[in-house]
Order: C-alpha cells, then sequence, then structure tokens
C-alpha cells in the first residue's frame, strides 16, 4: 500500500481526498501542529524525516485579500515553504503533487477555457505564487503533477466544512433572506470535490506535467447562481429577490479564466458539466433525490 503525506490535512480538500481513499492508500496527515508553513526552513527537515511514495501538497493560504495584504507572510506559506516541500519530496524520490490554480489565467483579457500550454497572466499576488512555484518544479522537478484547480465546492461532513463557495453562498442568501450579489462580469469553473478523491488513484499516476481540473462551465458567475438556486428548488420570485446581479464587480473587464480539461481527459479522467456535478453533490448529501 502506498503511503501519501497530505499536506493542509485540515483543509476540505485534503479530507475528502483521504476519508474516500482510505482503505487504498495510507495516509500521514500534516497540518499546522506538525509544520508551520509560514517558517519555510521547518519544511524540509520534517518532510525529509519521513518516509512516503506520494507528496500531495494542498497546504496554503489561499485568500487573495490576505495575500494582497500580506505578501511576504502569504509568499513563505505559498511559495517558499512549497518549493521546500518539493524539494523533499524529490529527494525521497517521492511523487509530489502540486494543487495550483485557475487564478494563473486572471490577468487574460481573451476568452477562455484555457489549456495548460497557453501563456498564463495574474493579476494577484496568490496567482503568482502559485506560478512561482510551477515554474521551479518545471525547471528542477523529476517527478511531479501540477493540478491547477478551478473553483472547488461541496457540502458540510463529518465536521469538515467547505471554503466558502457559490452553492453554500446562494442557499445561505435564500435561507437566511439576505440579498446577495454576484457579478455577470466573470466565468470561471465550479468543480465538485468529490472529483479528487474518485479519481486519486489516476492523478497520481499521471505522465510529468501540467493538468488542468475543471468541470466545464457555460454559465458566468451571475447566471451559475441563478441556476443553482432554481436546482435547489426556489421559484423564480424568490431568485429574484436574493440573487442579485452586481453589473460593477469586474465591468471594467470581463474575466474568463476557465480552464480546459481536454488533457486530463486524453489522459482518461473526464470530469464533466458543472450541471452534473451539482446533481451529485446533491443527492451525496440528500438535498435532492
Amino acid at each position: 500500500m502506498k503511503r501519501i503525506v497530505l499536506t493542509g490535512a485540515n483543509g476540505y480538500l485534503a479530507n475528502v481526498i483521504r476519508l474516500y481513499n482510505e482503505d487504498k492508500f495510507e495516509f500521514i496527515r500534516i497540518t499546522r501542529n506538525e509544520i508551520d508553513f509560514s517558517k519555510p526552513e521547518t519544511v524540509y527537515p520534517y518532510l525529509s524525516g519521513l518516509k512516503y511514495d506520494v507528496l500531495i501538497h494542498t497546504a496554503a493560504n489561499a485568500a487573495t485579500q490576505f495575500c494582497a495584504d500580506h505578501p511576504e507572510l502569504a509568499h513563505k506559506i505559498n511559495a517558499e515553504s512549497a518549493i521546500e516541500a518539493a524539494k523533499a519530496a524529490q529527494d525521497q524520490n517521492a511523487r509530489f503533487i502540486f494543487f495550483s490554480t485557475e487564478q494563473v489565467f486572471n490577468g487574460k483579457t481573451e476568452k477562455g477555457p484555457f489549456r495548460e500550454e497557453d501563456a498564463v497572466s495574474c493579476v494577484t499576488d496568490y496567482g503568482q505564487q502559485k506560478i512561482e512555484v510551477e515554474n521551479w518544479l518545471k525547471e528542477n522537478g523529476n517527478n511531479y503533477v501540477i493540478l491547477r484547480l478551478s473553483y472547488m465546492f461541496g457540502l458540510p461532513f463529518a465536521r469538515v466544512t467547505p471554503s466558502a463557495n457559490l452553492l453554500m453562498r446562494t442557499w445561505t442568501a435564500i435561507r437566511t433572506k439576505t440579498p446577495a450579489a454576484f457579478t455577470p462580469n466573470e466565468q470561471r469553473g465550479m468543480t465538485y470535490a468529490m472529483n479528487l478523491a474518485d479519481h486519486l488513484s489516476e492523478l497520481i499516476e499521471l505522465p510529468k506535467g501540467i493538468y488542468h481540473f475543471s468541470s466545464k462551465n457555460d454559465r458566468n458567475t451571475y447566471e451559475l447562481c441563478c441556476y443553482i438556486a432554481e436546482t435547489l428548488g426556489y421559484d423564480e420570485e424568490t431568485i429574484r429577490t436574493y440573487i442579485l446581479p452586481d453589473n460593477d464587480r469586474y465591468a471594467d473587464r470581463f474575466r474568463d479564466y476557465r480552464l480546459d480539461h481536454t488533457k486530463l481527459k486524453e489522459n482518461g479522467i473526464d470530469l464533466g458539466t458543472v450541471e452534473e456535478d451539482l446533481e451529485r453533490c446533491l443527492k451525496d448529501f440528500g438535498w435532492k433525490k
């Protein structure tokens, strides 16, 4: 049985990956109790003291505002520590799985979806930090997979709460009768987190390189939230009342950073559409029959 080191082990994605693959792999959970990723100098020594076959690096601070307000600290967490983790895995002859982001394309002016070979263009510190790690791996890594993730979503389970996502935000707005605004000036992917768990065995065996991990989405963010509300069973009047368009956000430039997952499909992993993901999620959690 392969041993997998899982950083950021208290996070939603890491928990989904582990809980649904415990019968296939032995997991070594790494949380803040084991490694403080704001101190990159501690990362390599700790990981070098373990024995493992794969290191899945999910640990990061993905809050774009935090990264903008604290660029030096965020750089230590998201870039320097990630590179130290990659060095440790490489010296163990272990495969390194790095979670990157669709945000590497958030500065593009042309429309997506973007493929892996398209030039990145990023206007946020968070995305630029991910690009820095990607570049280090491309120049120095010999056994890695970079997964650029879209906007991942899910629902709470087993005392594990997902980060804010469009499904939860839409449901909360209507349930609490608190109107929420979503921009029509943005188009991005949205992928059910369970897809990571479903395909873990294949993901860790992919040929070295970069892969886009995203279900297909043809709606802008506002349209997608309206669709979510409709799928949850709310009527048109309720949706109009509580799901509002924010026409000002990104009015200067339409943001399209959807990811094309053709390369992943060519390697045997087909993620389908956001509509299919949403339907499955609601059924998995008993929200829909």
